[in-house]
């Protein structure tokens, strides 16, 4: 064994205080916001009045609310019951089947995308992918976009992102972005199979290669997404990293070739293993690191830092901005789930939707 030096002794002495001021910083600046006892979610959104919505994910089958509204510091089935009771056997065009993400849109309605399969991994059901945009002010759904156009028995609808009159959204099964043009209804799919979409390495949390309820390795593919501030930008990644990012204006453009497409896309960052994104209105992107529990910033220029590093952190999933400049990270522990963790839950609650203030703003578009 190599013999430590007195300097280096006196260099970790001087060092742990640092490292444990750090760490108590940490503790501080994250303050917990809501908890459950017995309900795993995978986000957060916050209306500008305040409202606190997430989705939530069904450990038994057929049973569990799968979109909640937070009141009092529980989560209320919303819409309302019935667009949280499906079950099998049910119209699968008329429920949440698997609610998967969600967002507040550019219009105030609450946004929700359904993968339109109850399990991960399973084949979507006919009429089961959507986005279903909800009115907040009636609290009823005002519309269901179907997405079942652009979708095959392998996809995973998964998260998506509002450019103007455009919805991107990313299919974690079948790789590739479906563009929605909320005008005319119209689907397309774009970067099909393109490498930049497809999940590269082992999904991994906690330094652990995750495993399905099979045992196998799984794979997601596109997955986070987000779009800069001024809407020029489109920034994607597959679960397990890296970043890409490509103009959006070769996502929109009807009659570009997909080779065409494929040369404008370009290497943004060198994410690892992430659980979920979000981006400010300065266009920093924020994204969780599922093995080391820390949330890491990436200034628009690809400068890396890291935001936060917490044992609390397990597998952070979409989180969310609010109004005050506070980042909403919910600590989803997916990593643990059965799904997950070949068939056996490990997760340890409360799950907890933690509170961060960045000074920073939402984007608009």
């Amino acid at each position: 064994m190599r013999a430590i030096t007195m300097a280096a002794l006196l260099c970790l002495a001087a060092s742990a205080p640092h490292a444990q001021e750090a760490d108590a910083r940490a503790q501080a600046e994250l303050t917990p916001a809501l908890k459950s006892e017995s309900l795993v979610f995978n986000g957060i959104t916050r209306s500008k009045d305040g409202r606190l919505f997430s989705p939530f994910q069904r450990q038994q089958k057929d049973k569990g609310i799968q979109l909640g509204e937070w009141i009092d510091g529980k989560p209320q089935a919303y819409p309302d019951t019935a667009w949280n009771s499906w079950k099998t056997g049910d119209d699968p065009a008329k429920a949440f089947v698997g609610a998967n993400a969600i967002r507040i849109g550019p219009d105030g309605d609450l946004w929700v995308v359904d993968k339109g399969a109850p399990e991960l991994g399973g084949t979507p059901l006919p009429g089961g992918p959507k986005l279903v945009q909800i009115d907040l002010a009636t609290n009823a759904v005002r519309k269901v976009h179907p997405l079942g156009g652009a979708t095959t028995d392998k996809s995973f609808i998964d998260d998506f992102r509002f450019n103007g009159r455009k919805v991107y959204l990313t299919d974690a099964g079948q790789p590739g972005i479906i563009v929605l043009d909320l005008d005319d209804g119209s689907l397309r799919r774009v970067l099909d199979g393109h490498p930049s979409t497809v999940a590269q390495r082992p999904l991994t949390g906690e330094n652990k290669v995750l495993l399905s309820e099979k045992e196998k390795p799984i794979a997601i593919h596109a997955d986070q997404l987000e779009v800069s501030p001024d809407g020029k930008w489109f920034y994607y990644q597959a679960c397990t990293g890296p970043l890409y990012r490509i103009e959006t204006k070769w996502l929109d453009d009807k009659g570009a070739s997909e080779q065409e497409r494929g040369r404008h896309v370009a290497l943004f960052a060198a994410t690892v293993s992430t659980g979920g994104t979000a981006i400010d209105g300065d266009g920093n992107i924020y994204a969780s690191d599922t093995d080391n529990l820390r949330i890491l910033k990436f200034a628009p220029d690809g400068t890396q830092s890291t935001l936060v590093q917490d044992p609390r952190l397990v597998w952070v999933d979409a989180m969310w901005i609010d109004e005050e400049g506070g980042l909403w990270i919910p600590a989803a522990q997916m990593n643990r789930s059965k799904a997950m963790n070949g068939g056996t839950g490990k997760i340890v609650f409360p799950t907890t939707v933690y509170r961060m203030a960045i000074g920073a703003k939402p984007v608009r578009n």
